[in-house]
């Protein structure tokens, strides 16, 4: 045992009362200016640079649904629909703007990482090193370059991350409740996550089992009745969609998944691969992964951290490797499918930060290694920012909208894609919501009731002259559908292509 630490505090964890004149009081004080900073940071970004292709798709399928349109029925949308719901109710509130689904988004992302700072302040056992370890924590979270950039998105990152890590806070509530509130709360937030998406589902029976095992009150019966009636409550859209159309739930939910993601990645193994053993040239990823395996190992050594305290702990290891598995074996999977993890890596991570200076620094006081890894997962996020400041954003398919919206007469139709039907309102064409499901080759009468178009079909449809203006930002497409034959007039904006003027 390191001395100078109070080990008392391992058996009351309790949060200590600090005025703001004491030195814990001024590192609170610290504490809450820095979560303060990040989150005026990331609301700005969330308002200006957050952008990502495939968010596009997502926004589309709420503004399709806040005009009366249902996802698997009239469109394709392979995808648990939650938090497409959720962007679509406040769509109809607040406006069909990508700003109002950023915003919700990175309030939940916010949520997350006030959650987790806050476990790790009441629950950590060091007195002197709650405030740095809170800090570190929140902000190895917040900071994550995936989080940063992803948490913000309409794509279901953020309401994911919330609902996992208020999942973990009730399941260990749970435990020690007799009733089947608490259990039925961490149900309810495990199904949120997975009900908005399913790379998310391995919290669920993570949690549950070791709810279940690490029992201390109650019936588990009851807590596991408990658990499975919250968790079916934000599957309650699923529920309604399957009755109504059974055969395009299930290809939606599940067999577009397991069948046809892979369609648009034709060296998916390597792919995966290159995706699995990227975090050997992340900073923030590599810092951030050996600090938690430090953590849990230190963890699993402590003996003078209580049973119930470890077990806690391990909860945060077990959600981190389920998860990991999860969407690392989703065919093909991507890096920022693993942000999903961060929150529980960054709790271990601040037990072998402790672990580490405890032994080899031997400081009394979390301030100084704190502070420089902090400033490790600043200067990441940093890195990862200007790297990615020539990226497209919102502002650029903006312009293009303004131009098409310009040529085209508004009751005329676009051939585009899903950001331009997204910007200018216009609804698509069916079978032109998800321009993914056009490698998707089926039974014409089973395409049809899907809403799937193949490649051949688009073609035709540009060539049959549907199609008042047509975009793309793709050269090949050009070539292919005759675009410089079929129009009069074109511009060239922003590496993408506008025709209009169709000829006779």
């Amino acid at each position: 045992m390191a001395a100078g630490y109070d080990w008392q505090s391992v058996s009351s964890l309790e949060i200590p009362v600090v005025k703001a004149e004491s030195p814990r009081g001024r590192l609170y004080l610290w504490l809450l200016a820095a979560l303060g900073v990040y989150a005026a940071a990331f609301l700005t970004y969330s308002q200006t640079a957050a952008y990502a292709y495939d968010e596009s798709y997502h926004l589309l399928a709420a503004q399709l649904i806040s005009t009366g349109r249902t996802p698997y029925l009239d469109f394709c949308f392979p995808q648990t629909p939650l938090n497409a719901y959720w962007n679509a109710g406040w769509m109809y509130i607040l406006g069909q703007s990508w700003r109002v689904a950023h915003f919700l988004a990175a309030l939940w992302t916010m949520g997350a990482v006030v959650l987790t700072a806050e476990f790790v302040y009441r629950r950590f056992p060091v007195a002197g090193w709650r405030v740095g370890a809170a800090a570190t924590a929140g902000l190895g979270t917040g900071l994550n370059a995936l989080v940063f950039q992803y948490g913000p998105l309409a794509q279901a990152y953020g309401l994911c991350l919330f609902a996992l890590v208020a999942a973990f806070r009730c399941t260990i509530r749970a435990v020690d409740g007799k009733g089947p509130l608490l259990a039925g709360c961490a149900g309810l937030f495990a199904g949120a996550a997975a009900g908005s998406s399913l790379l998310s589902a391995a919290g669920a029976p993570v949690v549950l089992g070791w709810m279940l095992y690490y029992n201390r009150a109650g019936s588990r019966w009851t807590k596991l009745i408990g658990f499975g009636v919250g968790m079916a409550i934000p599957f309650a859209p699923v529920f309604r969609l399957f009755a109504l159309g059974p055969a395009q739930t299930l290809f939606n939910v599940i067999q577009y998944h397991a069948l046809y993601r892979k369609l648009y990645w034709p060296h998916t193994t390597r792919h995966d691969l290159e995706t699995l053993t990227a975090w050997i040239d992340s900073g923030q990823g590599l810092v951030l992964g050996l600090l938690a395996a430090f953590g849990l190992i230190f963890i699993v050594r402590r003996a003078a951290w209580t049973r119930e305290l470890k077990a806690e702990f391990y909860l945060c290891a077990w959600l981190a490797a389920g998860l990991g598995a999860e969407v690392g074996r989703a065919h093909p999977t991507f890096p920022q499918y693993f942000l999903l993890t961060i929150p529980f890596l960054a709790i271990l991570a601040v037990a072998g930060i402790y672990a580490l200076a405890s032994r080899v620094l031997e400081v009394d006081r979390s301030r100084w290694p704190m502070a420089l890894v902090s400033a490790l997962f600043v200067l990441g996020l940093g890195k990862s920012l200007y790297e990615d400041r020539t990226s497209n954003n919102w502002g650029m398919f903006q312009r293009l909208a303004d131009k098409i919206e310009q040529v085209t007469p508004r009751d005329a139709r676009v051939f585009a894609d899903e950001p331009i039907y997204f910007l200018t309102k216009r609804t698509p064409p069916s079978g032109l919501e998800l321009h993914y499901s056009h490698k998707v080759h089926l039974p014409a009468g089973e395409a049809a009731m899907l809403h799937i178009l193949t490649e051949d079909e688009v073609k035709g449809l540009v060539q049959t002259g549907k199609f008042a203006t047509a975009y793309t930002c793709e050269d090949d497409e050009i070539t292919e559908y005759g675009l410089k034959e079929l129009y009069g007039q074109s511009v060239k904006m922003e590496d993408c292509t506008i025709f209009w003027d169709r000829k006779k």
